[in-house]
């Protein structure tokens, strides 16, 4: 069974090679960027929705004995992930309160920040695998969805930092590769009876959380109609590319 192996660290090299989306906003003007971006985050919403109730939850439910416990997990996943965007709202807060002018250490909590959040992407993907390899190109869609938005706006935020820009692309990527830390630690703990279970209904929760409550608001600030109709027509897609890839498990 060292196939599933294979595939999840393959997928997360993928994954670890959409940071470099950053390379492609270097040929757009910033007004360009943001005309398009509400697309990306539309589509990464979506999907990421799609992904945890068409398949993570599904799958966490019927491996489980206990219903109701993973019930809880997908809850526990979301306040997880709303805990630790607590935490480093309120050290942004902090270097914004005491040190306005130390840009630098804010530019590194984005680089901290996103390297746990890509450890994260790593376990669920190689936990994702483990269970099996349709529910780990889904959640593999899933999360390179996610991260297109997330990687183009981290980059924004370097180079706003004071980072040139070789080196915020060059940072981007390294903090992209702490995904496979991630996978080595998915492999580790879904060898233990019953542990992928729990993570997959945990990382569901996460899901649902960074959908709700970090996409959708943005995508709440576009009024005008036109650009409404594209949200809700690209989230569309992003829930039906998921609910395709169920014909393929």
């Amino acid at each position: 069974m060292i196939t599933p192996y294979i595939y999840a660290l393959l997928a997360v090299v993928f994954v670890s090679l959409v940071s470099l989306a950053g390379v492609f906003t270097l040929s757009l003007r910033e007004d360009v960027l943001r005309k398009y971006l509400f697309v990306f985050i539309s589509l990464a919403a979506g999907a990421l929705l799609g992904d945890a109730f068409i398949h993570l939850v599904p799958e966490a439910l019927e491996a489980s004995v206990n219903p109701a416990l993973t019930s809880t997990l997908v809850i526990v996943g979301i306040l997880v992930f709303f805990i630790v965007e607590k935490f480093f709202h309120w050290h942004h807060h902090g270097e914004d309160v005491h040190e306005p002018h130390a840009i630098h250490p804010i530019g590194k909590l984005i680089l901290l920040s996103d390297g746990i959040h890509n450890i994260t992407d790593g376990i669920v993907i190689g936990a994702s695998f483990l269970v099996s390899v349709p529910l780990g190109i889904a959640t593999t869609i899933a999360v390179v969805l996610h991260e297109i938005p997330q990687e183009v706006g981290d980059f924004a935020v370097l180079l706003h930092a004071g980072y040139p820009r070789k080196k915020a692309l060059w940072l981007n990527f390294l903090s992209a590769l702490t995904a496979i830390g991630g996978v080595l630690i998915a492999f580790v703990v879904g060898n233990l009876d019953g542990y992928n279970t729990w993570l997959l209904a945990m990382v569901a929760g996460g899901f649902i959380y960074i959908a709700i409550a970090d996409l959708v608001p943005e995508l709440h600030k576009t009024k005008e109609l036109k650009h409404s109709l594209i949200q809700i027509a690209v989230v569309t897609v992003g829930i039906f590319s998921m609910l395709v890839l169920t014909f393929f498990e």
